[in-house]
């Protein structure tokens, strides 16, 4: 079995990255499973509170995207970039350094995002792929899911309704389940 870590760069309660994880959760191949992780509770970075001990929502993250084979990072877009809670909590899993090669080195990257413009965060997807490189991160190059006017995609219960949407995120996800199968056989010489 594939296990996949899933964070929403959002936090708000109506967030459309956070219906497009929960759908993307619903709708995994057969051989995988989508884990929904969250930032929320992870302070604002300050290496003064570092000192003091790293804190607990930020060490069971790590820990959780240690343990999966990948991480899908679902992240709008805010003044044409990537949204600074979402890198706060990225900032804080790179903490300490030492720990970088255990959460991130190698580890499969994919990032979708939704957005109620018209270009479906591909300005935030672009900002996050230094991001990722800085930590060694192996990003999937197959693909990307913009999801554009998002508000017009949800149902009366802030769902991802829309047919062709929910499609396409099958599809995403299931290129990306491939690529970190065909990472994990590697990494493992089968």
């Amino acid at each position: 079995m594939i296990t996949i870590v899933g964070l929403s760069g959002s936090l708000r309660r109506g967030s459309f990255n956070s219906a497009v994880l929960r759908a993307a959760a619903a709708r995994m191949p057969a051989e995988a499973t989508l884990r929904l992780e969250s930032i929320a509770g992870i302070p604002l970075y300050d290496a003064d509170l570092e000192a003091q001990g790293m804190p607990e929502a930020v060490t069971r993250l790590k820990d959780a995207i240690a343990a999966a084979d990948g991480l899908l990072l679902v992240s709008p877009e805010y003044n044409n970039s990537l949204p600074g809670v979402a890198k706060n909590a990225i900032d804080w899993l790179s903490r300490p350094p030492a720990d970088v090669p255990r959460v991130f080195r190698g580890r499969p990257v994919a990032i979708a995002g939704a957005s109620p413009g018209g270009f479906g965060t591909i300005l935030s997807q672009n900002a996050w792929l230094p991001v990722f490189r800085t930590l060694g991160a192996e990003l999937w190059p197959g693909g990307r899911l913009l999801v554009s006017r998002a508000a017009g995609l949800m149902g009366a219960d802030g769902e991802l309704a829309d047919a062709e949407t929910l499609r396409l995120l099958e599809k995403f996800l299931a290129g990306f389940v491939e690529f970190v199968r065909e990472r994990r056989s590697r990494s493992r010489g089968t």
